[in-house]
């Protein structure tokens, strides 16, 4: 089993800037696809984007490259969300994601994920 904890949201204005945390514990791997979701009111949840702690690649929505950036910091079992030029339509519950496998291209697959965090909001006002 493996635990994710998000913590990082808040309310900013658009344009500005957050960063999310989500550390792993439990049977954590080297190996793992790590990855960031997110649900809006009324939609689907979405992959935002993903990251290979094996390897480091790492994945992108095409609505949040060059806004977002993943890292991870492997000693602490925690990967980041760096959020930059927000905007209103970022606003939704982001969700941390892992499974024990490597990510490829259907890294934003909900299904294809077996574990999850319980989220954290994000809200940006115009």
């Amino acid at each position: 089993q493996v635990q994710l904890v998000e913590s990082g949201g808040g309310s900013v204005q658009a344009g500005g800037s957050l960063r999310l945390s989500c550390t792993a514990s439990g049977d954590t791997y080297s190996g793992n696809c790590m990855g960031w979701f997110r649900q809006a009111p009324g939609k689907e949840r979405e992959g935002v984007a993903a990251i290979y702690t094996g390897g480091g690649r790492t994945y992108y929505a095409d609505s949040v490259k060059g806004r977002f950036t993943i890292s991870q910091d492997n000693y602490k079992n925690t990967v980041y969300l760096q959020m930059n030029s927000l905007k209103p339509e970022d606003t939704a519950m982001y969700y941390c994601a892992a499974r024990s496998l490597s990510c490829g291209s259907n890294w934003y697959s909900v299904g294809r994920m077996g574990y999850w965090g319980k989220g954290t909001l994000v809200t940006i006002s115009s």
